[in-house]
C-alpha cells in the first residue's frame, strides 16, 4: 500500500511539473544579437566599443561579410522575434528581453544612418540612446555665465578670464603619471568599502595624442581595463579625479567587470560580451560614470582629498584648492551647453565656426578645447547627450544609495526606465 501511494505522489507531482511553464531561453537571441553587432561594425569603425566573447563568432563574422542592407533585415527579424516572446515572470529575464530588443532597435537605427536615412538631433538620440536631451535657450546659459562674474577677477569675456583663472591649476606634464595614479587609488579605495569588485580585475594605463576625447576606458575581458589619456591639451587638477573616476571607479572599469562577472559569467548572458557604442547601454554606461565621481567623492570630501594628496604631487598651491572648485561647480551647471551647439550644428542651424563661438561663450571653453569638442560632435554626433542626462538619469534614480548603485551596475538597464 505504501509503495502504491508513493507512485500516486510521484505521479501527481510529475503531472503538476508538466504543466509548469519553462523559463525562457533567450540564448539563440542573444547569440544572433551579438553577431548582428559584430557584423555592423565592420561597416563602422567606431561601432564596435568592446567585445570578449567566442573568438570564433567574430571570425565567422569576419568570413561572411554581410551588407549593411543583409544586417538591417536579419535586426528586424531578430526585433520581431524578441517582441513576440512571452514577458517573463522573472524581472531579470523580464529586464533582459527589454535590453536586447531595444539594443536591437538601436542597432536598426544606426544601420538605417549607414544606409544614408537623415536624422534631427533629438530623433537621433532617442532612436540610439533611448532618450532626448532637454531643450535650453541663450538666455539660460547667459544666466548662469553671469554668476562666475563675481568669482572671476579681470575684464574682458568671462571665458578668457576663465582660461586666465585656469592655468595655476595646470599638471604639469612630467607630474600627470604620479597625480593620475594617486586618484585612482583613492578612487578605487572609497569604492570597495561599497562595493565588492571581482577577484583580479586589473588595468592599464597609457597617455596618447591626437583623440578628440579626453579620456577613454577600452574593455578587455576578463576583469581587465586599457585606461588612455588624451595629453593634446593642457589638463587640469580636476581631470584627475574626474577621468580616475569615470573610466575607473566605479565608472566604467567597474561597470563592464560586474557586467562579465554577474551577467556574462554568473548568468551566461553572451550579449553583454559585446559593447555596440552607438545604443541606449551608453546612456547607462556614462551617466554611471559621471554620476561615480559625485557618489564616491562628495564635494566637501572631493576638496580635502585634493588639497591633501594631488594639489602636492602636481605642485599646486592647495591654499586656492576651495576657490577653484567653487568656479568648478559654477562652470558644471553649463554642462547641457554642449549639447545645443551639437543639436545646432548637426541639425544644420549653426556652422562650425559657429558652434565654436557657442562653445566657448556658454560652456566657457577655450578656442582649441572648443574644437576638439567640435571634431568630438562630428565624430560621435547625438553621444554628447550620454554625459550630462545620462548623470542626471542615474542621480535621480541612485538617490545617492550605494546599493542602487551596484543594481544599476549589475543589471540590464534601459534609459527609459530610469525616469
Amino acid at each position: 500500500m505504501r509503495k502504491i501511494l508513493t507512485l500516486l505522489a510521484a505521479a501527481v507531482f510529475a503531472g503538476c511539473a508538466s504543466t509548469t511553464t519553462p523559463p525562457i531561453s533567450m540564448n539563440a537571441q542573444s547569440e544572433r544579437y551579438v553577431k548582428l553587432v559584430l557584423a555592423l561594425g565592420e561597416h563602422d569603425t567606431d561601432y564596435v566599443d568592446a567585445y570578449y566573447g567566442p573568438p570564433e563568432w567574430r571570425d565567422a563574422v569576419k568570413a561572411q561579410k554581410r551588407t549593411v542592407d543583409q544586417i538591417h533585415t536579419d535586426a528586424v527579424a531578430l526585433d520581431k522575434e524578441l517582441r513576440a516572446m512571452q514577458q517573463p515572470a522573472d524581472e531579470m529575464q523580464a529586464l533582459r528581453r527589454e535590453y536586447l530588443a531595444r539594443q536591437t532597435e538601436a542597432l536598426i537605427a544606426r544601420a538605417e544612418m549607414l544606409q544614408g536615412k537623415k536624422l534631427t538631433f533629438d530623433e537621433e538620440s532617442k532612436a540610439l540612446y533611448d532618450a532626448v536631451a532637454p531643450h535650453h535657450d541663450e538666455s539660460y546659459f547667459e544666466q548662469l555665465t553671469a554668476q562666475l562674474n563675481a568669482e572671476l577677477p579681470g575684464d574682458g569675456a568671462i571665458a578668457d578670464r576663465l582660461d586666465a583663472f585656469k592655468k595655476d591649476f595646470i599638471i604639469p606634464k612630467e607630474k600627470l603619471d604620479a597625480v593620475f595614479k594617486r586618484a585612482i587609488e583613492g578612487c578605487r579605495a572609497r569604492t570597495l568599502q561599497h562595493m565588492e569588485l571581482p577577484a583580479g580585475e586589473t588595468f592599464t594605463i597609457e597617455y596618447v595624442t591626437n583623440k578628440s576625447w579626453s579620456g577613454y576606458n577600452w574593455y578587455k575581458g576578463n576583469f581587465h581595463s586599457l585606461i588612455q589619456v588624451n595629453t593634446d591639451l593642457p589638463i587640469y587638477i580636476d581631470r584627475a579625479i574626474d577621468l580616475a573616476c569615470h573610466e575607473g571607479y566605479p565608472g566604467h572599469h567597474v561597470y563592464n567587470a560586474l557586467l562579465e562577472k554577474n551577467l556574462v559569467r554568473d548568468r551566461g548572458w553572451q550579449e553583454f560580451t559585446v559593447y555596440p557604442l552607438f545604443s541606449p547601454q551608453s546612456l547607462i554606461a556614462e551617466g554611471s560614470a559621471n554620476y561615480g565621481i559625485d557618489i564616491a567623492f562628495p564635494a566637501n570630501e572631493r576638496v580635502e582629498f585634493e588639497k591633501t594628496n594631488l594639489f602636492p604631487l602636481a605642485g599646486l598651491d592647495a591654499s586656492k584648492a576651495a576657490k577653484y572648485y567653487r568656479v568648478q561647480e559654477l562652470v558644471g551647471k553649463l554642462a547641457y551647453a554642449g549639447n545645443e551647439a551639437a543639436r545646432g550644428y548637426l541639425d544644420g542651424k549653426l556652422t562650425a565656426d559657429q558652434a565654436v563661438n557657442w562653445l566657448t561663450r556658454y560652456a566657457l571653453m577655450s578656442e582649441p578645447r572648443a574644437r576638439q569638442r567640435l571634431k568630438f560632435i562630428e565624430q560621435y554626433r547625438s553621444y554628447v547627450i550620454n554625459y550630462n542626462l545620462g548623470k542626471d538619469l542615474v542621480a535621480k534614480w541612485v538617490q545617492g544609495n550605494w546599493d542602487r548603485f551596484k543594481l544599476l551596475l549589475s543589471s540590464p538597464r534601459l534609459p527609459s526606465s530610469l525616469k
